[in-house]
């Protein structure tokens, strides 16, 4: 049976148990609340400051081609009859390249072939008066005005005659210079000009790359054109193969820079190898001595405080990160380059710059490789 009288003394029995399970949830929830407050360390990505040493290479890119290449044109005007090569083919010296209308050329030899008949004969006439003259002058008929008179008039005859020759001559060249013929061995590398076009006299009609020594021609701007001499050595690479590598040599360096783009241009001489083909990419390589005194760093560990360009270092015994203002010298395809601000050994937080703050605790790379470790073995 219930008795009240145990009811009663079992109150405060129930009631101190309720207090307890109160007390340990409001501390288990306390310890849940502390353990959702405590910091989270923030791992981070690093470089390392290393300096120039005292040499560096500088790589410009430029493409392979003929050091003579010849823009072949007529010696005289016309339209242009037929053209009898293609780009990338192959000619030989005499070969004939194209054409034009040589019909006015041809009447011009026979009209200078009859003046020089004309001439002939009338040299033939000089010579017979000439000496009727001294035949009569001999007999005491004639003067001796009358001899001179006969012997310049036949000394004119000749001259004309040859006058006539010559013209034959010039005109039969211009009939040779209808043709367009080559010079040199080569390559054809442009076509200027096609059937039905009227050009004139030196007008660049094709394009020919003379066969034997090739050369890269690069664009350097005037900091660096300093460190490039004619005889210097260089080393070329090609796109197209990786294991193509040449050793060439500085020929040629521009006196003046382009009015454009405020470069140098600069030919590097390659040794003969059948396997570098005309157009192709290639890269120079040049070992100068290192002057500057700057470091790279990656452009997206380059950040701003207070109006001035900062990086973010961190301390290896403290592992907590600290800005540190730099001097920039200029922007690269790989970074930045600083010239003051950094010293060898010092660790740049290379990226997350954004959420750094002074004397914020981080986890360097090799930490982060620590306590994965550690995780590991727990489980």
């Amino acid at each position: 049976m219930f008795s009240l009288k145990t009811f009663s003394n079992r109150v405060p029995f129930v009631m101190s148990l309720a207090l307890l399970g109160a007390v340990g949830l409001g501390v288990a929830g306390c310890t849940e609340e502390k353990a959702e407050v405590k910091e989270v360390i923030r791992p981070v990505k690093v470089v390392e400051i290393t300096k120039a040493g005292d040499t560096r290479t500088l790589d410009y890119s430029g493409s392979v081609r003929a050091r003579t290449e010849m823009n072949l044109g007529f010696r005289v005007g016309g339209k242009i009859t037929e053209r009898l090569v293609d780009i990338g083919e192959q000619v030989k010296p005499g070969d004939v390249l194209a054409r034009i209308d040589s019909t006015d050329y041809q009447l011009a030899v026979k009209t200078a072939d009859a003046n020089l008949a004309a001439a002939e004969k009338a040299v033939e006439t000089a010579d017979i008066a000439n000496r009727r003259a001294e035949q009569l002058f001999d007999k005491n008929v004639a003067p001796k005005s009358q001899v001179e008179q006969a012997s310049l008039s036949h000394d004119q005859a000749i001259s004309t005659r040859d006058a006539a020759a010559s013209a034959l001559d010039q005109a039969k060249n211009q009939v040779s210079y209808t043709e367009l013929k080559a010079d040199h061995s080569g390559i054809v590398t442009t076509i200027n000009a096609d059937v039905g076009q009227v050009v004139g006299s030196g007008t660049p009609v094709v394009a020919v790359a003379v066969d034997g020594e090739k050369e890269v021609q690069i664009a350097v701007p005037e900091n660096d054109i300093a460190q490039f001499k004619p005889g210097k050595t260089v080393k070329a690479s090609f796109w197209s193969d990786d294991k193509l590598v040449h050793d060439g040599t500085v020929r040629e360096v521009a006196g003046s820079a382009d009015q454009q783009s405020r470069t140098f241009a600069v030919r590097v001489s390659l040794p003969n190898d059948p396997r570098v083909l005309l157009g192709m990419t290639a890269t120079i390589e040049a070992d100068v001595s290192n002057t500057n005194t700057y470091v790279s760093i990656p452009l997206s560990a380059l950040a701003q405080k207070d109006g001035k360009k900062v990086v973010w270092t961190v301390d290896r015994g403290t592992a907590t990160v600290h800005s540190r203002g730099i001097e920039v010298a200029d922007f690269t395809g790989d970074g930045v380059r600083v010239t003051n601000g950094l010293d060898n050994g010092d660790l740049v937080v290379a990226a997350g710059t954004q959420f750094m703050s002074e004397n914020l605790q981080v986890k360097l790379p090799d930490q982060q490789s620590a306590a994965a470790e550690t995780d590991a073995a727990v489980r």
